[in-house]
């Protein structure tokens, strides 16, 4: 199950959120597994089924309002009664004040709480943006992956087939370098996975005679994306009898499954004298009109047996 520690939201989040950490630091460890963020609401009435675990709590105006309206003895047993759960973070937004009973206890139990200038609703989104994209499901493929006309296309085959060479000459036609070699892709929707490239790769593409090229250095800023939703994935296979005999016509689509997700596929012959990045932009325009409902080959039997029809009729 993926997970990210306190300390990981903090590092990657505490600027952007203006968190302050208030109490709770030994407690960084503790680890998130779900998107959601919850506010404590139910919980500060005794309601405390509806506390998960691993996730982060939110405390807004009303809960804070709500602790401030209790009579010391109601206080504490309230923030008893929530610090018994296992809670993985505390945020208190809108810059309210925290009352000490409220620091003391994250410190004792080892909570980490945090404060927020941030209106609870933004927060929560951007909490829930970010935690989808940290704790979406992921696998790694092998490969170049690239934006060519706007569209996520893995480029895929077998060592040597030719793989960085077209993709270098995509580059020089204006297509854009997301990953080359290994690709890291997220499932961040039931039916979307986004592909980004490991840091450490990142600009680079490796080309058999040239060696590892940066290519935004050589190209400049637009050459290269950090991250693209898959939608079609190009297989380069050698030139064969085998594939010399298959259906020209393509009427059995092909497709790859990467994790959860079903992504369409299309597989080119390589050889001598075809010009594979024409053909593989004209894959992706071809994918794009097929997305629109607009099939050529399905087209061109409709016209065939029409004009069979008209014939026979003759």
């Amino acid at each position: 199950m993926p997970q990210i520690s306190v300390n990981r939201l903090y590092s990657d989040k505490g600027e952007s959120l203006a968190l302050d950490w208030l109490a709770g630091r030994s407690g960084g460890e503790r680890l998130l597994t779900s998107e959601t963020v919850q506010k404590l609401s139910l919980a500060l009435i005794g309601f405390l089924n509806f506390v998960h675990p691993n996730r982060v709590q939110i405390l807004g105006c009303a809960e804070m309002d709500y602790l401030r309206n209790l009579q010391p003895q109601e206080l504490s047993l309230a923030i008893g009664n929530l610090f018994s759960t296992e809670l993985a973070a505390i945020i208190i937004t809108n810059g309210e004040t925290v009352p000490q009973e409220l620091r003391d206890s994250a410190e004792r139990t080892q909570t980490p709480l945090f404060t927020s200038p941030r209106q609870s609703p933004e927060l929560m989104d951007v909490l829930r943006h970010y935690l989808a994209q940290v704790l979406a499901e992921s696998t790694v493929r092998h490969g170049v992956f690239m934006e060519v006309q706007g569209t996520g296309v893995m480029i895929t085959g077998d060592s040597a087939v030719g793989k960085s060479e077209l993709a270098l000459e995509l580059i020089t036609r204006g297509h854009r370098l997301i990953a080359d070699d290994v690709v890291e892709f997220y499932q961040v929707a039931p039916d979307t996975l986004e592909g980004r490239c490991p840091p450490v790769l990142q600009d680079f593409l490796e080309v058999r005679g040239l060696g590892v090229l940066n290519i935004r250095a050589l190209f400049g800023e637009t050459a290269v994306k950090l991250k693209k939703n898959i939608k079609l994935v190009v297989h380069l296979e050698k030139m064969t009898e085998k594939t010399m005999a298959q259906d020209r016509l393509r009427l059995d689509a092909s497709s790859q499954q990467i994790l959860d997700v079903t992504i369409p596929e299309v597989r080119i012959p390589v050889a001598a004298g075809r010009n594979i990045a024409v053909l593989v932009e004209v894959a992706v325009r071809n994918h794009i009109l097929q997305a629109r409902g607009i099939n050529s080959t399905q087209q061109f039997i409709e016209r065939h047996d029409q004009l069979l029809s008209q014939a026979a009729e003759h």
